[in-house]
């Protein structure tokens, strides 16, 4: 394959240029004199900028030009792109960001976490099918459980939108629905698919975070406390990093935008190269496994069914 960087040209080949030995025939870069900051109203940096380096990735994942745009930039403009850009699938309401989260048990996918803070029903249950689709095929999952984040595990409780979106997903024969869960048993790994709205979802990914940058901090602090400690910290550091390394998500790539006519993954604007290796590598197999294709099959069914039953 060929990998494309859009952006500053004397930037990139300045970068390039540090690397010996590159197969330079499958590199090509792409000059872009626009950029988009964090601090940009996404809706109007996507239609003012035209020159950008993710509206003209985004629009050369559009006209199949490439399979994937991987980016670490402003995440409002992706995500705002990726739908008026690049498109929905037929029949999907809303696209839904879907990055992976750690867990006791390996990695759960959390969807979604950032497309859409207000949600319907019918979209949450759209969710619970891409998600299906993406951890069988993707991950080889067999029959994945699905719950739906709720602030108790009766199904009697919740907000409107959980209320209205349980029996909705209790009928979704595609999925293994299972109910509720308490945000307390995500890190367990109670479930492969966590579905949410992203106001919920994003509260959840960034206090992960912030817990998991904390709990190190005082990992560190504990063992470098005094010489009794050092010596401690010697004996187990190597035992801790390869625990801690199973919770590091970013080895599995970007979070993908589940529903878009091609392939969009986000990264975090921190990502160094092993996250965005793994993002290219993440988007091949994407690719090679014919997901958008099978998300498509399955939103189609989905309506099929809900059009018989109305």
């Amino acid at each position: 394959f060929t990998v494309v960087f859009i952006g500053n040209d004397a930037e990139i080949k300045k970068v390039l240029s540090r690397h010996e030995n590159l197969d330079y025939t499958r590199i090509e870069i792409i000059n872009a004199e626009e950029k988009i900051s964090t601090s940009e109203v996404p809706t109007l940096a996507i239609m003012k900028k035209k020159n950008s380096s993710i509206v003209k990735g985004l629009k050369m994942v559009r006209r199949r030009e490439a399979i994937a745009f991987i980016s670490s930039g402003n995440s409002g403009a992706i995500l705002v792109g990726g739908q008026t850009v690049v498109g929905r699938i037929k029949g999907v309401v809303r696209p839904a960001l879907a990055p992976l989260i750690p867990t006791k048990k390996g990695s759960s996918l959390l969807i979604d976490c950032g497309a859409n803070l207000d949600a319907r029903a019918e979209m949450l249950n759209q969710f619970a099918l891409m998600g299906t689709i993406y951890m069988e095929n993707y991950f080889n999952y067999k029959n994945p459980v699905v719950k739906i984040i709720n602030v108790g595990a009766e199904e009697e409780k919740g907000n409107i939108l959980v209320k209205e979106s349980f029996p909705l997903l209790k009928n979704n024969k595609d999925i293994n629905f299972q109910g509720s869960i308490e945000a307390r048993d995500i890190p367990y790994g109670e479930c492969d698919i966590c579905v949410c709205e992203a106001f919920v979802g994003n509260v959840i990914l960034k206090l992960y975070e912030g817990v998991g940058k904390l709990f190190l901090e005082k990992i560190k602090k504990s063992f470098t406390r005094n010489l009794l400690t050092k010596i401690g910290a010697l004996c187990t550091i190597n035992s801790l990093k390869k625990e801690l390394s199973e919770f590091d998500a970013s080895n599995h790539g970007g979070a993908p935008l589940l529903g878009v006519k091609g392939i969009v993954i986000k990264t975090h604007g921190s990502a160094k190269r092993q996250e965005i290796k793994n993002a290219v590598m993440q988007s091949i197999k994407f690719y090679d496994n014919n997901i958008e294709e099978k998300f498509a099959k399955g939103i189609a069914k989905l309506e099929e069914e809900r059009n018989e039953n109305e």
